[in-house]
């Protein structure tokens, strides 16, 4: 229960408080942590005594000759779930620190129950992900599968909606993850687990006539206004218990489009990114340079293409938005015609054009080779 690396903390956190010698020791006597570095791993018999009687021991000079490895100082016991599990020594004059020792003995004994439900959540943390991505893997329920989906109180026999969220800052602490996991509003079929060190799994149950969208903004209303962390969400469409993994790979799909609109995507409204997701990044990058590769380095018509399909193709709001006359935005698409041979006003040349600006929207590291 209290290890050294504990031990550490506690004398560290305690230290900030007094400037007098601080130990902390194992039931066995053996000082695991001291503010005086040459006492560690040495025999305290004092702490021996105040362990295996469960209460304070006050040690004056005279009795340091008696006891084995002992200061003049106070002992007291730390207390874990009504045992004790070690003890914490302040060296000094008895009469001066003794007024601190209920304040020191409270905070250690904080500090360690801090540590261990801290504990508890990685575990169950890190549980209820392994679980979770074994379920979505799994092509059958396995016995085991099915015993500890049992444990975890989970019934893998309902149609659920997969929802992956992620999160812009990293890494989170352990009290800032505890709090967003409990502040995702869920019924009690909801299977949402941590995953990773950015991103939230969550297995909706779809029987129960929800609007995921609006549950997810007021979770990212919440948890911008609370820890001012920003994020986005792709959602799959309801699957039955035997493609559920389907609605992960639609979630994992549409979080990809999540990610650069820094929005919510619902699998279900995607149309060109159905096909486009499924091309590999080389593809794409290959796609790029065919395409607009003669243009990478013209910044002036790569910000016109893009802003020529951000603005439905209209040559008048496209003049507008970037602040040029027609005939100069006229010049730039003749340019962009004559360098890559492709047509702004054929419609095939046209969807040819938009995809690269797509893949390169995607990808800016492309330009990298250019500037």
């Amino acid at each position: 229960m209290l290890q050294p690396e504990l031990a550490e903390k506690i004398v560290t956190e305690v230290q900030r408080l007094m400037s007098e010698e601080i130990i902390v020791v194992n039931t066995n006597g053996i000082i695991m942590a001291s503010t005086n570095r040459k006492r560690i791993g040495t025999f305290h018999e004092g702490a021996l005594i105040t362990s295996q009687q469960q209460k304070k021991l006050i040690i004056t000079e005279k009795e340091t000759f008696k006891l084995k490895g002992v200061k003049a100082g106070i002992n007291l016991p730390i207390f874990f779930q009504k045992e004790v599990i070690g003890v914490i020594g302040i060296t000094g004059v008895p009469e001066t620190v003794t007024p601190f020792g209920e304040i020191i003995r409270k905070m250690t004994e904080l500090l360690i129950r801090e540590n261990y439900y801290g504990e508890q959540f990685d575990y169950h943390s890190r549980a209820m992900e392994t679980f979770v991505l074994e379920w979505l893997q799994a092509k059958e329920h396995s016995p085991d599968l099915l015993e500890r989906a049992r444990a975890l109180g989970i019934d893998l026999e309902l149609n659920r909606t997969a929802v992956i969220i992620e999160f812009e800052q990293s890494p989170l602490s352990r009290v800032v993850w505890s709090s967003i996991l409990k502040s995702f509003s869920q019924n009690k079929n909801d299977v949402l687990t941590r995953s990773g060190n950015v991103r939230i799994i969550v297995l909706i149950d779809c029987s129960h006539a929800i609007t995921i969208k609006n549950r997810l903004e007021s979770f990212f209303n919440f948890i911008q206004s609370s820890f001012g962390i920003c994020a986005y969400a792709g959602v799959g469409q309801c699957a039955v218990p035997s493609k559920l993994h389907d609605s992960y790979a639609q979630a994992e799909r549409a979080l990809k489009l999540a990610r650069r609109k820094k929005s919510i995507v619902l699998d279900e409204e995607l149309t060109l990114e159905m096909v486009t997701g499924e091309l590999t990044e080389e593809t794409k990058t290959e796609y790029v340079h065919r395409t607009i590769g003669p243009i990478l380095k013209e910044k002036d018509l790569l910000e016109t293409l893009a802003e020529l399909f951000r603005q439905n193709h209209s040559l008048k709001k496209t003049a507008q938005s970037l602040h040029i006359h027609i005939n100069t935005l006229h010049y730039r698409l003749k340019k962009i015609e004559d360098l890559t041979r492709l047509n702004p006003t054929s419609i095939h040349d046209l969807f040819s054009l938009y995809l690269a600006t797509l893949f390169l929207d995607e990808q800016p590291k492309i330009l990298k080779d250019y500037r």
